[in-house]
């Protein structure tokens, strides 16, 4: 991927939505929910904090995340879409 993120962005790939319900119905496009669910694709640097230093980031490449529902910025980049936003707008990461 040709894109880096500044400071305390990333970008995450979100998850594909669910085709069906539980119970079987093939859902049209316009009903289905977008996920809150993705994986970090790339990180930043960290925010620059008022010494001068860097903030380390907590996430990294491969996280598997929770974010909110109206987070971050859409982009697409060739045929794939992509979030930029900001650390504080995951919530959790997942651990298997």
């Amino acid at each position: 991927m040709n894109i880096r993120p500044l400071g305390d962005k990333v970008i995450v790939q979100r998850h594909e939505a669910d085709e069906k319900t539980p119970g079987g119905i093939v859902l049209p496009d316009s009903a289905k929910e977008k996920p809150r669910r993705g994986k970090i694709v790339s990180v930043g640097d960290g925010r620059v904090l008022d010494d001068g230093t860097r903030s380390t980031m907590q996430l990294k490449k491969g996280d598997e995340v929770l974010f909110s529902s109206y987070a971050g910025t859409e982009v697409k980049i060739g045929d794939k879409e992509y979030l930029i936003m900001d650390e504080s707008d995951v919530m959790a990461i997942i651990e298997d």
